[in-house]
């Protein structure tokens, strides 16, 4: 089967660039020689398309539904021509004619100096300008993807860079990259390194972006672009969602629509500071430029060296905001994530049952209770750590990761027996990154942390916090230490909770040298990588959440490594929907945390039924965060039907694909979505009622995602209310459902603030 797969996809290539350069009459040679050659057709391909392209000006990057089309003529600017919806042979002839676009792919520093750039050097005689030309083109099939690299070389100096592309055949997502490399005989310095850059057309285009706080992550932000220039940044050092995301949507036709309207989306794949620019001056584009943030980390390119820039990862799709969101779902699933295409575990975190407060009695009656309603995993959260410096507040422990005996006499592998015993995994929260300097391991080496030299420390939580400085390699190696020795010595761990609860408060190495201070940022997380890379190649079955004070670990370069990333720690379920709504523009719901917490909500003192709060929680990867030993009979029962219920459409929900219907931004008083099966013979339908008044109206909601020719039967799931809803157990056509919607009740039986549905459809013969 492999060969087929990898012989059908070589002659795909292979015809597809013969056909390009119009070389019909080579076809039934090159088949025949490929017969020949079975055994190295990646190779002979990849021959082919090498020599194809030397003649070739206009290099073709498709993907599924799109194509890009850039000018790669040899000693000229690289140059963009097209990037949209896939074109037709003749489209394809004519392209350059029609003049859809002719802007350098990635523009340089000192020759037009008017505009924004995507690169600035100053090379080693001091020249800050920098003149690219295409030298090659180079391509190559690899695995289920497609690599193409455009090397550029200054005019002048050996100084050389390399655009890459690289698409799938299952999915409309193309990622790029640079590589810098100085040939140079003394080192040239980069004071702007972008990842990519890509023009948008002017029109009616709107924005769309993520901002927020701790607590209000991933808030959604929609706005048409204006003259002037908006950039989007961070400057935390070590988380780089908190505030705002390094994602973006761009609506060509107009105010952001959910399935239709030309749509562009782009997320830049990295862990540290970046800097997303819109440059909207007098020209016929806006100009957007995204990479690593180089204010206070200019780049010293030593002889030699090559410096490798974040992906980005971009997309095109005429199905709006949705269109562009089931793209990235679907490559993440498929390319990014460590185990995209498995189903999540329903879990209880111990963290707000208990918080630092934890004993081995109290893990193991919470294990009682989670495996009672048909849990699957625990998590024992921070507080079990600390001998010298015990972890009861936070003012204490970290770095110290030895078992606290007082806490857990028997240890961890006690605790991960016992979660066996009830059919349950164990997981574990750490936060190896950090120290409090109430240590031993900050008493043994305070030369590890990052400190502005010669300066006091500045704390973060608890007034004792630091930050390990990673570019050290015996921090990375300490990092990774505290990983492998809890999996060495309890190898029945299933699941970590890693946590980052500091920025870089005061900015300075004790390790790099003077003369290169200004690596710090770039290097701590090079060295952040290393170690995941480690954890990785030797725990490849380990489920890791990426937790920082919430939110602040949202992007796909972490996502490489971690599994799912904590939404917030607002679990509160009214702001959980604002939340997860701006979070699935770029997100799989299984990357999504979403737990049920007690009432009244920590963070915002609401009052919600369980209900509510636990249809809100499955529309994520569903778990619990409360005490159940709090809960009364009636809610654990709920909760127990809640599990079942999840089990149910857990697939759907974890791998469908996601439709919004309603967004709780649009003033509405509602919020629904759903997600429907690959093949469209389940979906699973969410509504949420998100204010109460008297004489309240509220719109009838349009289903979609659906099969118009099948039928459906309807079933509600944790349904509370005494009578069933008039249309359960009925059958409707795909086709009314997506064009009328079903009536939804405003009202529970019981007496709430809220309603909320959750509709289970499944095709019928």
């Amino acid at each position: 089967m492999a060969i087929q797969i990898e012989q059908a996809l070589c002659i795909a290539l292979t015809f597809h660039y013969i056909c390009i350069i119009k070389q019909f009459k080579y076809r039934t040679v090159i088949f025949k020689i490929m017969e020949k050659l079975r055994v190295s057709l990646i190779a002979f391909a990849c021959c082919i398309m090498a020599f194809f392209s030397s003649y070739a000006e206009n290099i073709y990057i498709t993907t599924q539904n799109t194509t890009l089309v850039i000018d790669a003529t040899k000693g000229s600017e690289l140059r963009y021509v097209y990037f949209g919806e896939k074109l037709a042979p003749t489209d394809l002839d004519n392209i350059g004619q029609a003049k859809t676009m002719f802007q350098m792919v990635y523009p340089p520093f000192g020759m037009v100096c008017l505009s924004e750039t995507a690169l600035s050097a100053v090379h080693s005689d001091g020249n800050m300008s920098t003149q690219l030309a295409v030298e090659s083109v180079a391509q190559k099939a690899e695995n289920n993807s497609f690599i193409t690299t455009i090397r550029l070389k200054d005019k002048i100096y050996p100084f050389y860079v390399d655009i890459n592309y690289k698409t799938y055949s299952d999915t409309d997502i193309i990622e790029t990259w640079t590589e810098i490399t100085n040939n140079e005989n003394k080192k040239v310095v980069l004071t702007k390194f972008a990842s990519a850059y890509l023009p948008i057309r002017k029109g009616d285009v709107w924005l769309s972006h993520f901002h927020g706080s701790w607590g209000a992550e991933a808030s959604l932000v929609q706005e048409p672009l204006i003259p002037g220039v908006r950039e989007i940044r961070n400057t935390d050092g070590v988380r780089n969602s908190q505030t705002d995301h390094a994602e973006v949507m761009f609506s060509l036709d107009g105010k952001p629509q959910e399935n239709y309207g030309r749509t562009i989306g782009a997320a830049l794949c990295y862990t540290g500071n970046y800097k997303l620019r819109i440059d909207t001056e007098s020209s016929d584009y806006h100009h957007f430029f995204v990479g690593i943030n180089e204010d206070n980390s200019f780049y010293d390119l030593s002889e030699r060296e090559t410096f490798v820039t974040p992906v980005l990862a971009f997309s095109y799709s005429n199905e709006g905001t949705g269109g562009i969101s089931r793209n990235f779902h679907k490559w993440a699933r498929n390319h990014v994530l460590p185990h995209g295409n498995q189903e999540r575990k329903i879990l209880l975190n111990s963290w707000e049952g208990v918080y630092l407060h934890i004993t081995e009695a109290k893990m193991k009656q919470m294990m009682d209770d989670i495996a009672e309603i048909g849990g699957e995993l625990f998590v024992m959260d921070d507080g079990w750590f600390g001998d010298k410096h015990p972890r009861n507040t936070d003012k204490a422990g970290l770095g110290d990761w030895m078992v606290n005996k007082d806490k857990l006499p028997n240890g961890i592998s006690d605790l991960v027996d016992y979660a066996n015993r009830n059919n349950l995994k164990f997981g574990i929260w750490i936060e190896p990154e950090m120290a409090n300097t109430s240590s031993e391991l900050y008493e043994k080496h305070p030369d590890w942390i990052i400190q502005a030299q010669g300066r006091d420390i500045t704390p973060g939580r608890g007034g004792t916090q630091v930050v390990l400085d990673l570019s050290n390699p015996e921090v990375q190696e300490h990092v990774f230490r505290v990983v492998d020795n809890l999996m060495t010595e309890n190898p029945a761990i299933d699941y970590i909770k890693w946590d980052a609860n500091m920025s870089v408060l005061n900015f300075g190495s004790n390790y790099l040298p003077k003369d290169r201070q200004n690596r710090l940022y770039i290097e701590y997380h090079k060295g952040l990588e290393t170690v995941l890379k480690r954890i990785r190649a030797k725990y490849p079955d380990l489920t890791i959440q990426a937790c920082a004070s919430g939110g602040g670990r949202a992007n796909y370069g972490y996502l490489k490594y971690f599994d799912e990333f904590w939404v917030s720690d607002n679990t509160d379920g009214l702001q959980r929907i604002y939340m997860q709504w701006g979070a699935s523009y770029f997100y799989p719901a299984l990357t999504m945390a979403s737990h049920v917490s007690a009432i009244p909500n920590l963070q915002t003192q609401h009052m919600i039924p369980l209900k509510f709060r636990i249809d809100v929680a499955m529309s994520g990867r569903f778990g619990l965060e409360l005490q159940p030993q709090h809960m009364t009979p009636e809610e654990k029962e709920m909760c127990r039907q809640a599990i079942a219920d999840y089990k149910q459409i857990r697939h759907i929900v974890q791998l469908g694909d996601l439709y919004r219907l309603v967004s709780p931004y649009d003033g509405s008083g509602l919020s629904s979505l759903m997600y429907v099966t690959e093949n469209k013979d389940e979906a699973a339908f969410y509504w949420w009622k998100l204010q109460q008044f008297v004489n309240e109206h509220y719109p009838r909601v349009k289903m979609a995602g659906l099969d118009p020719e099948r039928q459906y039967r309807i079933k509600e799931l944790n349904r509370t209310d005494k009578s069933n809803l008039p249309y359960e157990g009925k059958i409707y056509s795909g086709r009314f459902l997506m064009a009328n919607g079903l009536e939804i009740p405003y009202r529970h039986d019981y007496k709430c603030d809220y309603a909320s549905r959750i509709l289970y459809l499944e095709a019928v013969n």
